[in-house]
């Protein structure tokens, strides 16, 4: 399944080591000015070898829109983004090419397919969320011209949310050859009413699924989340006044629809599973063996996956935005 949205539909491809990755969006709205401009920024954020605290594969991640634009507005034709991969070192893997990662989807890859791209993961490998960020920022410039926009930040790495702190616990892993993971809050403001529905299409479940599709999310939570199970009624429920609500206990969503508040999500990543230290594994035969895993890898993946969390909630948000203007009568250009 590689196809994400109803409305806004993206499709993504490539592997980690393949020439290239990108994006094919369907269900754009015409008219709206873009380049590739509008794209970079984001992509630049989540590009490796951007200091001593990521991974060194350099790549520019530089992005080429090859359809579905003239004269620098839409045409609402499907878009057609790509992202060129430059710094492949695939004999970095041959290796462990016989051997399963601890961590990684090598294992669960060969149960299902029979088959599996041992160079980096393939198409499981964290590189793929590079075209989920190209087609994030082409729903974010949509969403832009409706009033709402998407940002993220870093609540805490290995349970340290200080600035300091953070660089820190990064370093200190980065010492004892080992990863360490973290929180990600990421919050749509400015997002109308209405949005979502109330059954099986619940926006915060589209949200959840939607995080929980990115490969290193382990946990999901809207608004208070889980520390709702430790409040009362009265603690948590959002009272309303003559401007509105006056908290947001709920995240900006009741009943699966959203309430107008901005919309908070927290999602919770696992260390990097690629670490250089020996562990336990087995190979492709059964037979138990000691792995450890050389290559470039980030020691902690969160700074880079926040701007992939922020494309995913924008996907989300286009798509039950579009949604509604079908259901409403509203258009794109309001």
């Amino acid at each position: 399944m590689n196809t994400f949205g109803r409305n806004f539909r993206v499709t993504t491809f490539g592997e980690s080591h393949g020439p290239a990755l990108g994006a094919i969006i369907d269900g754009c709205p015409p008219g709206i000015e873009l380049g590739e401009t509008d794209i970079q920024p984001l992509l630049d954020r989540r590009r490796p070898g951007m200091g001593p605290r990521s991974s060194p594969r350099h790549e520019g991640d530089q992005v080429e829109i090859l359809s579905g634009i003239f004269e620098g507005r839409t045409t609402g034709a499907s878009i057609g983004l790509q992202i060129r991969n430059q710094d492949v070192r695939s004999g970095d893997y041959d290796d462990i090419r016989d051997l399963f990662r601890p961590g990684h989807a090598d294992y669960t890859w060969l149960a299902k397919y029979g088959i599996r791209d041992f160079r980096g993961g393939g198409r499981s490998s964290g590189r793929e969320t590079v075209a989920r960020v190209a087609a994030g920022a082409v729903a974010m410039k949509v969403l832009a011209l409706r009033g709402i926009r998407i940002e993220s930040r870093i609540v805490e790495i290995h349970g340290n949310s200080s600035p300091a702190g953070i660089d820190a616990e990064i370093d200190e892993a980065i010492g004892a050859r080992d990863s360490v993971g973290g929180i990600v809050e990421v919050i749509a403001r400015g997002c109308p009413p209405g949005l979502g529905d109330p059954v099986f299409g619940k926006l915060d479940a589209m949200i959840g699924m939607a995080m929980l599709g990115i490969g290193a999310v382990k946990g999901v939570e809207i608004g208070d989340g889980f520390a709702a199970a430790k409040m009362r009624g009265s603690e948590h429920n959002d009272q309303m006044g003559r401007n509105g609500f006056l908290s947001n206990h709920a995240g900006g969503i009741l009943g699966g629809i959203s309430t107008g508040a901005d919309i908070v999500v927290r999602i919770a990543v696992k260390p990097t599973p690629s670490i250089s230290r020996d562990q336990r594994t087995v190979d492709i035969t059964g037979a138990e063996r000691i792995i450890n895993v050389k290559g470039r890898h980030d020691p902690c993946i969160v700074p880079r996956l926040a701007p992939v969390a922020e494309a995913m909630l924008a996907l989300v948000i286009i798509d039950s935005l579009l949604e509604q203007d079908k259901i409403r009568g509203w258009t794109p250009h309001e």
